[in-house]
This record gives C-alpha cells, structure tokens and sequence, in this order.
C-alpha cells in the first residue's frame, strides 16, 4: 500500500466554478484504484452525487486544467470528460470505497478542504476588522495554515521562511522560524 501524505492532496485540489475540487484521476490515484472504478461508483450510485457533489468538465475548463496542471496532462487525449468532485462529492466517495488506503486518503482530503476553507475565512475577515490587535492576530493564524498547508515536512536545522502573498487590497506577510 502506497502511503499518502497530507502535501499529495493539497497539490491535486484545484479550483473550477468557485469550488475547491480534485479531478477524478487525481481521485483515482490517491485512492489507488483506476479512475474508471471512480466514474463506475457515481455511476451506479447516481442518489449519492445529486448536483454540486460531482460535476463533468466542459471541454473549455479541460483545456484550462491541462494547460495550468502538468499532471493533468494525460487528459489532453482522452475522449472522456473528466470529472470533478467536489468536497461534498469526495464525501459521498468515501462512503463507497473500502480499504486502508481509502480511509487514509479520505482522511487526508478532510483535513485539507478544512485548511483551505479556515485559511479563506481568515482572509476574508482581515479587511473586514479594524483592530490591528486582532488583525495581527489573524495574519498569524493565517500564515501558521498557509505554513501547515505549504510546508508540513518541513526538515530544517535553524532556518527562516519568509510568505508573502498580495491579495490585491490586503498583503500578508508571515515569517516562519523552524528548529530541529
């Protein structure tokens, strides 16, 4: 059994229609089976993926993906129509397929949709506060998860990582201090 980690996940989520989403070869791999076992279990199981679990590309976002995702690049000769599910639909998944690894990775893909909305939601509340106190407060909560999310095997001796990313109005920044 392949041992998935937290960081495998993180790089197969991508964003499609305002949803965080991995693609059903991403799925397929991160759960170890084929994708096509992936499209049979929504297939056979339509009640468990109403709309806004599960979602078939257009041939436009197809292009996107495999223009702006090297891994993705397979995709670029297959006839099929990629899917993508959605944190709902991988959900739903979860509940079908069986196995050590599927538990793993369905534990994994949690715990990253959760970062990911926390992280939006810090965001979201910086410019919306006035007091520097808690806007200090939730800069550093923000790059504590934006560190969590992009650097969780972090193996350093005494080094410092420096993130700063520029949301248009709103720039944080967030030095990272690690010790072994």
């Amino acid at each position: 059994m392949q041992m998935i980690k937290i960081e495998d996940v993180q790089d197969k989520v991508l964003q499609l229609r305002n949803e965080n989403v991995i693609i059903d070869s991403d799925v397929a791999t991160l759960y170890g089976v084929e994708t096509k076992r992936i499209n049979e279990a929504v297939k056979n199981n339509p009640e468990k993926f109403p709309e806004g679990y599960v979602f078939k590309l257009t041939q436009q976002e197809k292009t996107e993906v495999v223009e702006n995702f090297d891994h993705l690049n397979q995709l670029k000769f297959s006839k099929v129509e990629p899917r993508a599910f959605t944190e709902r639909g991988l959900y739903m998944l979860a509940t079908i397929l069986k196995g050590e690894q599927a538990v793993q990775t369905t534990l994994l893909i949690i715990e990253t949709f959760v970062k990911i909305r926390e992280l939006s939601r810090t965001i979201a509340a910086l410019p919306q506060t006035e007091d520097k106190t808690v806007q200090k407060s939730l800069m550093q909560k923000g790059g504590e998860l934006i560190s969590d999310i992009l650097g969780n095997d972090l193996n350093t001796t005494e080094s410092e990582t420096e993130l700063e990313l520029n949301f248009a109005m709103l720039k944080l920044k967030h030095k990272v201090v690690r010790k072994k």
